[in-house]
C-alpha cells in the first residue's frame, strides 16, 4: 500500500523537509523523494513566481498492518510478550506467533481463538488493501499437528465406512478444516465426501463412493467418540452423531474442558524452527 504526502515551500529543501515530516514514516523503510515544481521567482517582486512542490513516498507492506492489529488484540489478552514473524508470498501472508507459556490462551478451546484472530486480520488487510490477501497464522506447530490430527480422523473413519457402510458425519469444522478432511478422503479409494449444514454447524459426511460396497459384515463396534458414536436403537448401517445429552435421566452434563486441555489434546506445542 502506497503512503504519501505533498508539501510546498519557499525551496526545494523546505517543501521536503515539510513532506517528510509530514509522511512520518518508520525508520526502517525508504522514502523516495520526487520533485513536482520548482520554486520560481516573481518576476520584478511582484508578479507570478511559485512555491516549489515535492512529495514523498514509501510503499507500506501489507503484513505491517497485521503485525500492529496482532499486538493490539494480545495486548488486550494479556499476553505483551510475543515475538511475530511475518512472511508474504505473494497473495499469501504467513505469521507466526511465539508468545511462550501463553500458547493456550491464544490457541483456545479447539483453535477457535487463533481462528477468530486470524479472521479478524484478514479482515483488517482487506480493507486496507487493494487486492485479496489470504492470512495464515499459526502458534509454534499448532497447524502442523492439527492438520495430522485431522487427517487420521478422515482416514479412520473413512476405513470404518468402507468395512461396514453407511455415512459417518463428523463434528463441525471450519472451511480450513473441512478442506483437509476433503483432501484427504480424495486420497482414499472406495469413498468419498461432502459437506452438509450451515455456519458454524457446517460439517463433512463421509460415505461409500458410488458402486462401492462395504467390505464387512455385522454391526460395528464403536469407540464412544462424537463422531462415530451409535445408539443401540440406530437402524443397521446408519450413524447418529452423539450429540452430548447426559446419559440416563439425572446425570449431569459433562463439564467442558478448559482452554489448557483442548490446546494439548493435539500434542505439545512446539516453538517452530526458523
Amino acid at each position: 500500500m502506497l503512503k504519501e504526502a505533498i508539501c510546498t515551500g519557499a525551496s526545494i529543501e523546505e517543501a521536503q523537509a515539510a513532506a517528510v515530516s509530514q509522511l512520518n514514516a518508520p525508520e526502517d523503510v525508504s522514502v523516495t523523494i520526487e520533485v513536482i515544481d520548482i520554486p520560481v521567482k516573481k518576476t520584478l517582486g511582484i508578479f507570478g513566481g511559485n512555491l516549489a512542490k515535492v512529495r514523498a513516498y514509501y510503499e507500506q507492506a501489507d503484513y505491517l498492518q497485521a503485525e500492529s492489529y496482532i499486538r493490539t488484540i494480545l495486548k488486550g489478552m494479556g499476553i505483551d510478550e510475543v515475538k511475530i514473524t511475518v512472511e508474504e508470498v505473494e497473495d499469501d501472508i504467513h505469521i507466526q506467533l511465539d508468545c511462550g507459556d501463553d500458547y493456550s490462551t491464544v490457541i483456545g478451546r479447539r483453535g477457535e481463538t487463533l481462528d477468530a484472530i486470524q479472521y479478524l486480520t484478514r479482515l483488517i488487510i482487506s480493507k486496507k488493501t487493494d487486492g485479496y490477501k489470504r492470512v495464515f497464522i499459526n502458534v509454534g506447530n499448532y497447524r502442523e499437528r492439527r492438520e495430522s490430527t485431522l487427517r487420521e480422523i478422515a482416514r479412520k473413519n473413512a476405513d470404518k465406512v468402507k468395512k461396514y457402510g453407511g455415512k459417518m458425519c463428523l463434528d463441525p469444522m471450519n472451511p480450513y478444516e473441512r478442506r483437509i478432511i476433503h483432501t484427504t478422503i480424495q486420497e482414499i479409494e472406495g469413498v468419498e465426501s461432502h459437506s452438509v449444514g450451515t455456519e458454524n454447524d457446517r460439517r463433512v459426511v463421509i460415505a461409500l463412493a458410488e458402486g462401492v460396497k462395504a467390505s464387512g459384515s455385522g454391526r460395528p463396534q464403536f469407540s464412544g467418540n462424537r463422531s462415530d458414536s451409535r445408539p443401540s436403537d440406530a437402524k443397521p448401517h446408519e450413524f447418529r452423531p452423539n450429540l452430548n445429552k447426559p446419559a440416563g435421566g439425572n446425570s449431569q452434563p459433562r463439564t467442558p474442558r478448559s482452554d489448557i486441555a483442548d490446546a494439548v489434546l493435539y500434542g505439545k506445542i512446539e516453538p517452530k524452527k526458523q
